[in-house]
């Protein structure tokens, strides 16, 4: 009898897990995504990492930069002015699949926006923030609008 309740317990857990896999089809790929995600991330002890910002990111910090992408609000709200965004949905598992944690740029608008479970694409400048990327978002755009 307690085989037969591990093996269904087993089973119910591995189909949560079958669930929990992100939909290929909702993942938002784009040339600016790509530069994004060429950004590197450096260890530098358990509580501090430093992100490794690349040429081609470089070339377009503090200027204009757009990206598509799905709202992961910071806080409640239906209005949202500072979130960040995703390349997959918010109710998809972000640590499930092959490339782990997805790319995520904070946001700050300009104007708030209402939240969706939809994607939105908003421009603002680029910011590259050095530091330590557990404390903070290593990039960001501010003064956003959407578009």
């Amino acid at each position: 009898m307690m085989i037969k309740k591990l093996i269904f317990i087993a089973l119910l857990f591995t189909g949560f897990a079958v669930k929990a896999q992100h939909n290929p089809d909702d993942q938002i790929n784009s040339d600016n995504w790509e530069i994004v995600g060429g950004v590197d991330f450096k260890i530098v002890k358990d509580t501090e990492m430093q992100a490794i910002f690349s040429p081609e990111i470089k070339k377009y910090a503090n200027k204009p930069f757009e990206l598509e992408g799905y709202i992961v609000p910071i806080k409640d709200g239906m209005k949202q002015t500072r979130f960040m965004l995703s390349t997959l949905p918010i109710n998809q598992c972000f640590y499930c699949g092959k490339n782990g944690v997805p790319i995520m740029v904070l946001v700050e608008m300009a104007e708030p926006i209402k939240f969706t479970y939809k994607t939105v694409t908003v421009k603002g400048t680029l910011k590259l923030i050095p530091g330590n990327a557990m404390d903070n978002p290593p990039i960001a755009l501010v003064a956003a609008k959407a578009i």
